[in-house]
């Protein structure tokens, strides 16, 4: 009587999907700022086996333990999204959880900025050291949320990780130089640039597994249709595009704040608040853009049929699928 009073109690809640509806902006960033909490990083092993047991009771129908409340299945969700893969359901590195974003990103950022304001940013290794550093943990993030289940080999992963770095390493020193010459304001956004350039092929290399063998689409109520290169090409396009957007409030904001002080008297005087304050502001923009970027496009998102490779059309039709659109995850 109990269990059935439980289920009776929870039968609105549907756990495999978000909070809040993803069909609308508000509903993808509410549900983001969750999930990107950088609050999640300090949870213990112990407080996330708590979460997954929870959530795991709860899907299977099991009685549920005294006193559970609606608001605790939903905290014990997000704690569980936040460190376990959507796909393969296994717990993610820290370095690579997207609650991780914010405390990494701006560690990173906020230092690769802060060189720009002393003359170590004219040195080689001053700017080989901190676009390693930057393209080492976006290593760890893109492989950490690939779509699927797609396990890469060992030499795909270091050829993807060699040339972001490369990439990212090349712009920077190329526009170093030439903005030596230009105004101070001009030269602050290179780590900008450099971000961005090496998102385009990081990104991209990292999953390229997904690019040669496509990625799992499925119908709306979540049969499988085969697996799709198209599918994938607009699921690392998407990411790309929300990676990049989160990288420039952090690189641009912070920049234009720092180049005003650094024309009056406070950095002059006390030169070593340059790099907290640069973190600082870096990583109050990131609080923001990181979930906001992230919110761009649908978690879960969808393609014509049309869009297809005609091969996978022709399966669809020879099953008798009667859908115009497929769905996948796009990973993060």
């Amino acid at each position: 009587m109990e269990e059935s009073s439980q289920l009776n109690q929870f039968s609105h809640v549907d756990l495999s999907k978000p909070k809040w509806s993803q069909e609308d902006y508000v509903g993808r960033a509410k549900h983001f700022f969750t999930v990107t909490n950088p609050m999640n990083v300090l949870l213990s092993s112990n407080d996330l086996e708590a979460a997954k047991k929870l959530v795991t009771t709860f899907k299977n129908n099991e009685p549920l333990p005294p006193g559970t409340t609606e608001e605790d299945l939903w905290k014990a969700k997000y704690r569980y999204d936040s460190a376990f893969h959507p796909d393969t359901k296994e717990k993610m590195i820290i370095y690579g959880r997207m609650s991780a974003q914010v405390p990494m990103n701006m560690t990173i950022t906020g230092c690769m900025s802060a060189q720009v304001y002393t003359l170590s940013h004219r040195t080689t290794p001053a700017v080989i050291f901190w676009q390693w550093a930057n393209q080492s943990f976006n290593a760890i993030v893109n492989y950490t949320n690939r779509s699927g289940d797609a396990p890469l080999s060992t030499k795909r992963i270091l050829t993807s990780y060699a040339c972001a770095t490369s990439g990212a390493v090349a712009t920077a020193l190329a526009l170093n130089a030439m903005t030596k010459k230009l105004p101070a304001l001009v030269g602050r956004f290179v780590p900008l640039a450099a971000v961005a350039s090496a998102n385009c092929i990081n990104i991209p290399m990292m999953r390229s597994r997904e690019l040669t063998e496509g990625i799992t689409i499925t119908t709306h109520d979540g049969e499988v249709v085969g697996e799709s290169k198209n599918a994938a090409k607009k699921a690392i396009v998407q990411v790309t595009v929300s990676r990049i957007g989160m990288a420039v409030p952090g690189m641009v904001i912070p920049p234009v704040i720092m180049n005003k002080l650094a024309k009056g008297s406070f950095l002059k005087r006390f030169p070593y608040m340059n790099a907290p304050m640069q973190v600082g502001l870096v990583g109050l923009s990131l609080v923001f853009a990181t979930p906001l970027c992230c919110a761009l496009f649908p978690q879960c998102s969808s393609m014509p049929v049309t869009s297809l490779e005609p091969e996978l059309q022709d399966d669809i039709a020879k099953r008798g699928l009667q859908i115009t659109d497929v769905y996948f995850n796009k990973g993060l």
